[in-house]
């Protein structure tokens, strides 16, 4: 499960979606709330339908019946790329206000992966808390932080890098590593 909430940084969510879907064996859901809807139009420059097109499955965020939040369903992780403020205090204190707080709500429950990529800084007290909270339950808190050691050539190589972390706490195999490497893959259309 792709998650894009309600932060700026709509390119990582979507950046892991595209490399997802290209990962055999796995089928991708993803989920966007409206605010993220608004971020990918106008940070990425895409539409709605390009999005969706990459995911196995979209789930709507007002659908409060869908069997996601349920702990029966099957998704193995998620992923909440970027994950805002918000989102982290409802998940800190336990507010299922909507399918995409229930779901990662489920994922907690049942011991699954939940990695949320914090986009806020500078960070108050009750963010801090929050992320330590979060922690005490299970997810992992996973920021997008550039790894200029790399010698990043543009904006592509720092987006791969942050995303390379994602799919590596999944235990998803890639090429998105290493800059320099010959092998490793720069085909985004970020």
């Amino acid at each position: 499960m792709v998650a894009i909430a309600d932060a700026s940084g709509a390119v990582y969510g979507a950046r892991l979606l595209q490399v997802l879907q290209d990962t055999p064996g796995i089928e991708p859901h993803l989920m966007v709330s409206s605010a993220g809807w608004h971020s990918i139009e106008h940070e990425l420059d895409m539409d709605r339908d390009f999005v969706e097109d990459m995911a196995h499955r979209v789930h709507v965020m007002d659908d409060s019946a869908a069997s996601l939040a349920s702990s029966t369903h099957g998704c193995s992780a998620m992923v909440i790329a970027p994950c805002s403020s918000g989102t982290l205090a409802a998940l800190a204190h336990g507010l299922g206000d909507n399918l995409l707080t229930r779901t990662a709500d489920a994922m907690l429950r049942e011991r699954r992966r939940l990695v949320l990529m914090v986009r806020e800084t500078p960070l108050h007290l009750a963010q801090l808390r929050n992320m330590l909270s979060v922690t005490e339950m299970g997810a992992i808190v996973c920021p997008p932080v550039p790894a200029f050691h790399l010698h990043p050539q543009d904006m592509c190589d720092l987006v791969n890098d942050s995303v390379a972390q994602l799919l590596d706490l999944l235990e998803v195999p890639h090429k998105l590593a290493n800059f320099n490497d010959e092998d490793a893959d720069s085909g985004s259309t970020y």
